[in-house]
């Protein structure tokens, strides 16, 4: 396992802020859209951001739990709190007691193996996309403006080079020199955030698979068809 994989494990359990806070960031809107498709209609937005904060705040409870050596993905183990999470409501929902006559369900060890095989492939696809987009968030933050100005109007935006230039006021070979300064910095957040919440061989993969480990044409593609994909997730929670 990657060494920046179980840094940020321990960040976790050691309850530091900014690393909650960017689990948030990364994966609320995913849990949001999952709490939405089970509850089928019968969720409110303001029940389903009760729902995920509770999910996240039992993660935080059980987070000791966790154990990254089993190979279970970080995001397996986070949806069977947010199921738990989410048969707890609808329990109340329907007055029922939880449990009555036969041992309640709690979050312990066996839930990380007992997932793997129930887990919805769109919601993986998402929780990968979701690292995609956190990525181009942290690179964007570290590259020199003009670079990344370049590179969303010329590759996220899909204007033309031609367009780009006289917008800004630059040659082309310019805006050339931005996309690789501005593409070189996404390569290198990529490969650090996909360590950081990766836990098996598959998820390290990912990336390749997507195409973002190709050349430049196709790491353009791919992730400009994540990032809209990503934006229209975000506006949809």
């Amino acid at each position: 396992m990657h060494q920046l994989t179980t840094s940020f494990v321990r960040r976790l359990r050691d309850r530091d802020e900014s690393a909650w806070f960017e689990l948030w960031q990364v994966f609320g809107p995913i849990l949001r859209g999952q709490l939405m498709k089970w509850g089928n209609g019968r969720l409110g937005q303001e029940t389903v951001r009760d729902l995920s904060q509770e999910t996240l705040a039992a993660l935080s409870k059980s987070i000791e739990r966790f154990d990254p050596t089993r190979g279970v993905r970080f995001s397996t183990w986070l949806l069977a709190i947010a199921r738990h999470a989410m048969s707890d409501e609808m329990d109340r929902r329907m007055a029922l007691k939880r449990g009555a006559g036969k041992r309640p369900i709690h979050l312990q060890e066996d839930w990380m193996g007992g997932l793997g095989s129930a887990v919805d492939a769109a919601y993986e696809q998402k929780i990968f996309e979701a690292k995609v987009a956190a990525a181009i968030r942290r690179a964007e933050a570290s590259s020199d403006f003009m670079s990344f100005e370049v590179y969303r109007m010329r590759v996220l935006d899909g204007r033309s080079g031609k367009d780009v230039a006289v917008q800004l006021g630059v040659s082309q070979p310019t805006i050339s020199r931005h996309l690789q300064q501005a593409r070189r910095e996404l390569r290198t957040r990529l490969t650090e955030i996909v360590a950081t919440w990766s836990f098996t061989p598959e998820e390290m993969a990912e990336a390749e698979l997507a195409g973002l480990s190709g050349d430049d044409m196709l790491f353009d593609e791919a992730l400009a068809e994540i990032w809209h994909r990503a934006a229209s997730m975000d506006s949809e929670c």
